[in-house]
């Protein structure tokens, strides 16, 4: 395939930034995205230009690293893949391929596609965890009798990677599938109760300190999601926090 790619490229966080345009040709449909993307950063170190600054890691869809908004989409056309995971042959020969780094005041932009995403880190930071006593005293968790819709809701919510599709495509740049993804598979446990109260109060106002938006229920971050965290985890976590305040 010949492709045409119009690529955000910004030297630094302090840089004002444009979009720059490439021609590339001999693309296969098998290649995924970031391969794609090789090839071309081999282009332009072959030309002696500066390669485009992205982000990966596993490249398997686990890690959340290769996070992309491409033609007005987060990790792209496809659904339920991330980046990494998108392959060449979702687009024709002759298209032209936008491709720009997530867009939110809380993901500052690194360098052309790379963006800081330490926000989401300090939100679960801030309560996305349970305190264990490690004194020897401790019970094994499948000692404790779980519901099955439970466990399976919790297990669903627990496959965030935090990629933060969520936070891209939402008009308001809301983090809230995010973080109620980390309330929820600890709310829904046993183990989550004891710090229930502080953890959703904690991760909230962590969220609102790093400055993203709040939530108008659009459900874009749902369908952009690349696990399909679902809404209802941001009514329960909302239930959540409800419920925490009035305790406190």
């Amino acid at each position: 395939m010949k492709l045409t790619l119009k690529i955000w490229r910004q030297k630094n966080a302090q840089d004002k930034g444009k979009m720059v345009q490439y021609p590339i040709d001999g693309i296969d449909g098998d290649m995924s995205f970031l391969e794609m993307l090789d090839v071309l950063n081999n282009q332009l170190i072959e030309q002696g230009d500066e390669p485009v600054a992205f982000d990966h890691d596993c490249r398997e869809g686990i890690c959340g690293m290769c996070s992309l908004f491409i033609n007005g989409e987060a990790h792209g056309p496809d659904r339920l893949v991330t980046t990494c995971q998108l392959h060449m042959r979702k687009f024709k020969d002759g298209d032209t391929i936008v491709i720009e780094p997530f867009r939110a005041n809380a993901f500052p932009v690194v360098k052309d596609l790379v963006v800081d995403r330490s926000a989401f880190d300090r939100v679960q930071h801030a309560g996305g965890f349970i305190s264990i006593n490690t004194s020897g005293n401790t019970q094994d968790a499948n000692a404790i009798p779980i519901e099955k819709v439970d466990a399976d809701a919790a297990f669903d919510a627990a496959t965030c990677i935090g990629c933060g599709a969520c936070v891209a495509t939402c008009k308001n740049s809301s983090a809230m599938l995010f973080v109620s993804a980390k309330v929820s598979q600890f709310a829904l446990l046993p183990q989550g109760q004891v710090e229930a109260t502080d953890r959703v109060l904690n991760m909230v106002n962590q969220m609102d300190e790093e400055g993203f938006g709040n939530c108008t229920n659009t459900g874009a971050c749902e369908v952009e999601c690349p696990k399909g965290i679902s809404l209802e985890n941001i009514a329960r976590m909302n239930r959540e926090f409800m419920s925490a305040s009035l305790k406190g």
